[in-house]
């Protein structure tokens, strides 16, 4: 009894447990974090809307249908080596610090991009042309495997326990505002320039405009701090480091093991698979709902149902002006009400309305298609505006980067980046026009199981930190809680100890 008594006192919260958010440092963690997203979604907006046009730059001898598939299978290669981005950027930013490898994968992101804009048509050089398109996004995809699960980190890592939600939110506020802006640029594009036009020299346009984009996000992430949390762990590994002989026979042999890879992975896969599966499984539902409507959407609509190409990109970009209006709105309420109920209602939603939504799309005008956008536009917004703030905190501080790296980027390279090449190819193999519907639907239904498995951390503080807080005196309130609650549980404890029978229940006398 003794030892649960001191082991009780041990759990009270200090004052030095407590961080203190510096607003001004959260805004510009944010934005920075934010304008790499936006940078990187930029070029997957330009992608998915010239999916087309570059089909018949690259790939000219092919048929229409062929085109666009192969033009989808250059865009999925991306997303192989992502695992690979993820395996080198992840752990190098739990060792290093989350902010220096930032600022190198926007580097290579804005490279990659601006080089697509300089590369020679197949009728210039012949099959060299999709091999170098395939080259640069391949270091792409590379650099990507760093940044979304860097980026979330990052912000998770500067955000107050109670507006997590929210401030995670911005992130993909970035991501779908940077999908806005390339797709909108492309519709703008092709109105002015036509089809012929955008063949012959207008695609270009789009990635020239990455290089300026990216020397300004690496200008904002260079002029970053490393997060609190990071610092923390970081003075901690010193501490335990510059240990004597003596010290070091007490040192836990993970957190020994933990400056090798070899030594990080182990952990993450024996000790934390259990997260690392939640992880896949919801990163499944939103990267699969995700790329289904920004990248192959627009593709579905002009070349699988035959509509007007201008209809088809408006009605998208709608739908992701849609998603930039109401995402803070629903991270906010994930602050409020928790991830849990927003992952839960959102799963439910998408197996029930995905069929109905596409059979709107698929009937003609403009309305009925602009409501089944809308429907899927709200569903999206579900999973965006709460994914930022729930896939750090499935895993401690000490590898959090490194984890969430790998997990997201092998799910999103085994089904959300592959989302546009399956979908078309399964419509061009059945006939069946409403595959992707139900491509959706086995999505709500992994995301709806993984929610089931996944515990609430809304307004709670991520794994291995204490609390964050945002003003001293809140902090001053947390501690005086924290005291009283430990002094409460001692005394209960003394009491039980002192006067064991007085706590028998009613029945204990009776015989």
């Amino acid at each position: 009894m003794l030892r649960i008594l001191v082991r009780r006192r041990k759990t009270m919260i200090r004052s030095e447990d407590v961080t203190v958010s510096d607003r001004p440092q959260v805004r510009r963690a944010v934005t920075a974090a934010a304008l790499g997203n936006t940078m990187e979604w930029f070029d997957f907006g330009v992608y998915a809307y010239l999916a087309g046009t570059m089909g018949k730059v690259f790939f000219p001898a092919s048929s229409p249908g062929v085109q666009v598939v192969s033009a989808f299978a250059t865009f999925a290669a991306a997303f192989l080596v992502r695992p690979l981005g993820g395996l080198v950027f992840g752990p190098l930013g739990d060792r290093i610090g989350r902010q220096k490898v930032l600022a190198a994968t926007m580097i290579m992101m804005a490279a990659s991009t601006f080089a697509v804009g300089f590369l020679p048509s197949y009728d210039s050089v012949g099959v060299a042309a999709p091999l170098l398109l395939l080259v640069c996004r391949l270091v792409q995809g590379f650099s990507t495997g760093g940044e979304y699960a860097g980026a979330t980190t990052y912000i998770a890592e500067y955000a107050p326990d109670r507006r997590r939600g929210f401030l995670g939110s911005w992130l993909d506020f970035g991501t779908f505002v940077g999908y806005a802006l390339g797709s909108g640029l492309v519709t703008v594009l092709t109105l002015v320039l036509g089809t012929g036009g955008l063949e012959d020299w207008g695609w270009r346009i789009p990635f020239y405009l990455a290089g300026p984009l990216g020397l300004i996000g690496l200008y904002m992430r260079m002029k970053l701090e490393e997060t609190p949390a990071f610092k923390k762990e970081a003075a901690y590994a010193a501490s335990e480091a510059s240990k004597g002989p003596e010290g070091e026979e007490d040192v836990d042999p993970v957190e020994a093991a933990r400056e090798s890879g070899k030594g990080r992975l182990k952990e993450i896969f024996t000790q934390h698979w259990q997260a690392v599966l939640i992880c896949m499984g919801l990163v499944l539902l939103y990267n699969v709902t995700n790329y289904m409507v920004t990248s192959y959407l627009p593709t579905y609509m002009t070349v699988t149902l035959g509509q007007s190409a201008t209809t088809a990109q408006v009605l998208v970009l709608a739908t992701m002006l849609l998603v930039v209006l109401t995402i803070t709105t629903v991270g906010h309420s994930s602050d409020r009400w928790g991830r849990r109920p927003v992952f839960l209602a959102g799963s439910v939603a998408l197996v029930a309305l995905s069929v109905p939504a596409f059979v709107l799309i698929r009937r003609g005008g403009i309305l009925l298609p602009a409501i089944g956008c809308a429907v899927l536009g709200l569903l999206l917004v579900c999973f965006a505006g709460t994914a930022a703030s729930t896939l750090p905190a499935l895993f401690p501080t000490r590898l959090r980067y490194g984890a969430l790296s790998l997990a997201f980027n092998i799910s999103v390279s085994l089904f959300g980046g592959t989302t546009p090449l399956v979908a078309s190819a399964l419509v061009e193999a059945t006939g069946d026009e409403m595959v992707p519907a139900y491509y959706l639907m086995v999505a709500g239904a992994v995301g709806f199981v993984s929610t089931l498995f996944l515990h609430e951390t809304a307004g709670k503080p991520l794994r291995g930190s204490g609390p964050m807080v945002e003003t001293p005196g809140e902090a001053q309130r947390l501690v005086a809680r924290s005291r009283s609650a430990a002094g409460r549980r001692a005394r209960d404890v003394w009491v039980r100890l002192r006067h064991p029978r007085s706590h028998h229940g009613p029945h204990d006398h009776e015989g």
